[in-house]
């Protein structure tokens, strides 16, 4: 298995490959650690990785894993979309669009979620949970009921209906907190030492946040194994920032990439954005806040990775912004109108910012731009309501004329 150890990101201690979350030694966060010193065929690999399934799993060499497991939902290798039009409209010189909505529950979190519940069956563990701003929940619930095991859900009770609904038709133990994200966390994080169950962003957080990386690798390797100038991509917890970029770092390593490391653009809401706030103001902390936005999904107010997110964008001479709720839904309507694709208001917040930067020059002509799409829009509709205009019109071509504008040649 070429996963060694857990170890912890601040001291450098190393621990069994079990169910942890922190240092026993400084209560640092861990990650898994890899031993790839056998993987010395760079062009072996790649044809290996491409004769792989459809699926996160065609990347096994790089999971904690000893063997690829047998999962029942396949997630992973989504589309990269090229979009001409996006480009175009911002004055960029090529922009493409990872739309992770593809997944088997409309989200990135298929991704996190298969490799903690195979981890979680391969500890022996029955009953799976999580602490979720909406997304989390969909993909736990769902992977839960197609494995076989027992799931709680924990959620803010202020969650939009839609993920609500989507979350408790797979049968799982839905709890709504009164509270928000951080509230729930900690609960989670408080009965995670009161039940012997798999808490996937708790207790199994590392091996979760490795799903992570398999965005980094899956967009490397469908730009024909190179690397982008830029990612723009949301900042909840600050994980998936991070992990991606540990993807491309890892494949760097080993001879799969050439080059170095784009500059990494977090997105943020100004109503949850302690990430943006403390790049702006040059600190290496990110003080916590009480989240205000309609971008739910991220509203974490006191993010587990916001210093390495911090951390990130400065050494890659990237940025961490944040925008306001208008222009989350105009960013959700300039997705749509120029790609086709419909995302959430995680979604808005990332094409707002990729506006943002443009409009500020922060990208040149010949860049190329990789946006990160976590979710659907059909799981915010109500962001999207006020702004949909219909005509109503009666059955009659002297109505319709009457009613509708329609641009002269057309």
């Amino acid at each position: 298995m070429p996963a060694t150890a857990l170890k912890c990101k601040e001291c450098g201690q190393e621990t069994p490959l079990d169910a942890r979350y922190c240092c026993d030694l400084c209560f640092g966060p861990l990650e898994v650690a890899y031993d790839h010193s056998r993987l010395d065929d760079a062009a072996g690999l790649r044809r290996k990785i491409q004769a792989g399934p459809n699926s996160i799993w065609r990347y096994s060499d790089f999971l904690p894993f000893e063997r690829r497991p047998r999962v029942a939902l396949e997630a992973g290798f989504t589309p990269l979309v090229r979009s001409e039009r996006l480009a175009e409209r911002l004055g960029v010189g090529e922009v493409y669009v990872k739309n992770d909505a593809a997944n088997p529950t409309h989200s990135f979190k298929d991704r996190v979620v298969s490799v903690a519940v195979a981890k979680a069956r391969e500890l022996g563990f029955d009953v799976v949970a999580c602490a979720s701003t909406g997304n989390l929940a969909n993909a736990v619930a769902a992977h839960a009921a197609a494995a076989g095991l027992e799931s709680y859900v924990f959620v803010p009770a202020d969650l939009e209906e839609q993920k609500i609904l989507a979350t408790g038709v797979y049968g799982t133990h839905l709890v709504a907190v009164n509270g928000n994200y951080d509230d729930v966390n900690r609960l989670c994080t408080e009965l995670s030492g009161e039940h012997p169950w798999a808490f996937v962003n708790v207790n199994l957080r590392p091996y979760y946040a490795e799903g992570s990386r398999t965005l980094g690798f899956e967009v490397a390797e469908q730009l024909g194994f190179e690397l982008p100038d830029h990612v723009v991509c949301p900042v909840a917890s600050g994980s998936l920032f991070t992990r991606i970029a540990a993807g491309f770092e890892e494949w760097l390593s080993i001879g799969l990439l050439e080059g170095a490391i784009p500059a990494f653009h977090g997105a943020q809401a100004t109503g949850c954005s302690p990430v943006a706030k403390a790049f702006e103001a040059g600190e290496d902390v990110c003080r916590p806040v009480r989240p205000k936005t309609i971008a739910k999904s991220l509203a974490i107010g006191n993010p587990a990775d916001g210093v390495f997110a911090l951390d990130l964008a400065r050494k890659t001479d990237g940025s961490i912004s944040a925008v306001t709720d208008e222009e989350i839904v105009e960013g959700i309507r300039l997705l749509a109108e120029t790609t086709g694709i419909f995302t959430e208001t995680a979604g808005g917040v990332t094409t707002a910012v990729l506006k943002k930067l443009a409009d500020e020059g922060a990208f040149g002509s010949d860049d190329r731009v990789v946006l990160i799409i976590t979710g659907e829009g059909l799981k915010t509709l109500d962001a999207v309501r006020d702004v949909v205009t219909t005509f109503d019109v009666e059955p009659t071509v002297t109505s319709f004329s009457e009613t509708v504008p329609v641009p002269t040649g057309v």
